[in-house]
């Protein structure tokens, strides 16, 4: 199945590789093989940070963590069809937004081992800080894509959600905004099936995401979210109407949550493991590397090369992190825009060791 209707001929489905890796090839992207080569080795280190960023949280080196192990095809794909400038602003799941822009790996470990300072990206990354709530950073992206249009750059705004944020009140209102000042804004939707513990059946009735662009007169696509040559091309389409003035792009990409929401959870409290299995077998880099080995690209040496520069990265960004240390009486800091009286007290008397 290459193409199909997904709801009564209005909203397009794109999938290029099968679930073998084998590609059609009227929608196979034009890339060269050091561009699938670089799309392939960030999907790596996607894997192994995560793993790694798990792996930390059960032992005690960091705080809670939200896994992206399955979601890594739609991070990837979406950022390699971005311009360099080109301004993302991603959730709490999102770790391959910053990866792709190549940001310091050791201040994402930073961050989710309770330093603000974690975020404070390079100049260049161009990926906002991550959100924690659900769905309020739509309404900001597609602030971000208005200004963008009213100053005449030709660059664009992405946002990352995940399903429930289309439950949001934010969601509606930042679409409904962006159709009708047609600003230049990509919606990317990672529909992983689960809201926390909540299925998406029981979060809306509408068969898929991208049918909501429907309701504010854009254009919406679903896409197989574990292909990574899908997501690209969908969002390269997404930008091109975008720095043509056509306006917002809602791109759904279908996909799973292979562990739990964060580390706090339990998935196994309100779903199978039998209900997990078929994914296994839709795993994104098997299937990237399926094609790859077709393309005579791929072989077990490289794969070994790709794994080893990753984990010899990450694991030096851990030890970077590790030593990181805040001054702590920044912990007064930046809470307030002016310091009220009684917490500059606060703040001396901790300096004074009173």
């Amino acid at each position: 199945m290459v193409s199909k209707t997904a709801f009564e001929g209005k909203v397009e489905y794109w999938q290029v590789l099968d679930e073998n890796g084998v590609a059609d090839k009227k929608m196979e992207p034009k890339l060269s093989d050091a561009q699938l080569k670089a799309m392939y080795e960030h999907m790596v280190l996607c894997r192994l940070f995560d793993r790694k960023a798990v792996s930390l949280q059960r032992q005690g080196r960091m705080y809670t963590y939200a896994p992206m192990e399955g979601q890594e095809a739609a991070q990837v794909g979406a950022m390699h069809a971005l311009g360099p400038d080109d301004v993302v602003f991603p959730t709490y799941r999102d770790h391959g937004t910053y990866l792709v822009r190549n940001a310091p790996i050791e201040q994402l470990f930073e961050y989710w081992m309770g330093f603000e300072e974690g975020l404070a990206m390079p100049q260049g990354v161009n990926v906002f800080p991550l959100s924690i709530t659900v769905g309020n950073h739509l309404p900001m992206a597609a602030g971000m894509a208005w200004g963008m249009k009213l100053k005449k750059h030709a660059k664009l705004a992405m946002v990352c959600f995940g399903d429930g944020a289309t439950s949001e009140g934010d969601f509606h209102e930042a679409f409904n905004f962006s159709s009708v000042h047609k600003t230049p804004l990509v919606l990317l939707c990672q529909n992983n099936h689960w809201a926390i513990s909540v299925p998406l059946n029981k979060q809306m009735a509408s068969q898929t995401v991208a049918q909501k662009a429907l309701a504010y007169g854009a254009w919406g696509i679903q896409v197989d979210g574990n292909d990574v040559l899908a997501v690209y091309a969908a969002v390269k389409k997404a930008r091109e109407r975008a720095l043509k003035g056509e306006g917002p792009t809602l791109v759904e990409c279908l996909t799973y949550r292979m562990t739990m929401h964060t580390t706090a959870d339990d998935p196994k409290k309100y779903r199978t493991d039998a209900e997990v299995e078929p994914w296994k077998k839709r795993d994104p880099l098997l299937r990237f590397e399926a094609y790859l080995s077709a393309r005579k690209i791929f072989t077990p040496e490289y794969k070994q090369q790709v794994e080893q520069a990753a984990v010899q990265r990450i694991e030096a960004a851990v030890k970077t992190a590790e030593g990181f240390s805040a001054a702590p009486e920044t912990m007064f800091d930046f809470v307030y825009e002016q310091k009220p009286w009684n917490l500059a007290e606060q703040r001396d008397a901790f300096l004074k060791g009173d």
